[in-house]
């Protein structure tokens, strides 16, 4: 009898939570973005953003809690009650901040990987009238003179950090790391000449690249970009299998119903696959990224594999 009824109110609490998902949702959504308005992170949000509210006939809310490595934002949705109404959009700095910070107020256990939204190189720039032509001239440089080389980043434990300590890794080159508070005030050094290099997010450099301020010199992904087609990467300019992307992704509290979790990640396809998002995505030099749920879990944790080999390796600290 205890075994009936037990069948029983698993089979409706099952009934009631494929009811909930076949209605969600019913009211606003709140997109916690992990970084400030303007951000690469931001703008590919928002994208996405747009097009579930078309498609589901709710709002859905954009929030911006920059700071931190993108740790206030992911402090807030680990801790919101999980019924799928606020999500989380972290990038790639989502892996790496699990390595870098001692005290994160969450962890990997109070999230469930729903899937990416897309990735993107950082391409490595120097000044237009640099005597640098190639990425082999920097390796060779840096090889001769250590040190000699100004590297920028756009902060301690940034994308564009971690993307320079693995170049480094990768080339056993000693590079003299300044790091900003962000890309724009990077960029403006940059074009000033008061650093060498920068791997700068793709979406961030390209305006300087076509203006002729910026030279391209490799994209940090392991296959060109559709937006500098003649730009070689660092793997096709003398570092072997070299492979660095800026990815973004969405996250759910734990506790989030399954159901809720694939018309989530149902709604994620839909947008990758409008042409309008498709179109912006690329023009911004994006890539798509087609995994689900369980495919994107792996990849999260592969990555903050990754991290964690850099950030010992390097010594990096978040400050």
């Amino acid at each position: 009898m205890k075994k009936v009824i037990s069948f029983a109110l698993a089979a409706a609490a099952l009934v009631a939570t494929q009811g909930i998902a076949a209605e969600f949702p019913t009211k606003p959504v709140r997109f916690m973005i992990a970084f400030p308005p303007g951000s690469s992170t931001d703008i590919v949000g928002r994208l996405y953003t747009n097009k579930w509210t078309e498609l589901w006939g709710q709002t859905v809310l954009a929030d911006n809690r920059g700071g931190a490595g993108g740790t206030l934002a992911a402090g807030v949705a680990a801790r919101a009650a999980p019924d799928g109404y606020t999500l989380l959009m972290h990038s790639s700095g989502y892996a790496s901040n699990h390595q870098l910070y001692a005290n994160l107020p969450y962890t990997t256990a109070d999230f469930v990987d729903i899937g990416p939204l897309a990735m993107q190189p950082n391409v490595l720039v120097t000044p237009n009238g640099s005597a640098y032509k190639s990425v082999m001239d920097l390796i060779n440089t840096a090889k001769a003179k250590p040190g000699s080389i100004n590297f920028a980043s756009a902060g301690v434990g940034s994308g564009t950090h971690m993307n320079l300590e693995k170049f480094k890794l990768a080339t056993k080159v000693n590079l003299n790391h300044i790091p900003y508070k962000g890309s724009g005030e990077v960029l403006a050094d940059i074009v000033g000449g008061r650093v060498d290099f920068y791997f700068a997010p793709i979406s961030a450099a390209m305006g300087h690249i076509e203006g002729k301020r910026l030279r391209a010199l490799a994209v940090s992904t392991i296959k060109r970009s559709g937006v500098l087609p003649n730009v070689p990467t660092i793997a096709e300019s003398g570092v072997p299998k070299f492979d660095f992307s800026l990815w973004f992704g969405v996250w759910a509290p734990k506790g989030v119903p399954q159901p809720v979790i694939n018309k989530v990640a149902a709604a994620i396809k839909t947008a990758a696959n409008d042409r309008g998002v498709k179109e912006r995505l690329a023009s911004l030099g994006n890539d798509p990224m087609d995994m689900n749920p369980a495919q994107f879990a792996k990849f999260v944790r592969e990555e903050i594999e990754d991290a964690k080999v850099i950030v010992k390796a390097a010594g990096i600290k978040a400050q």
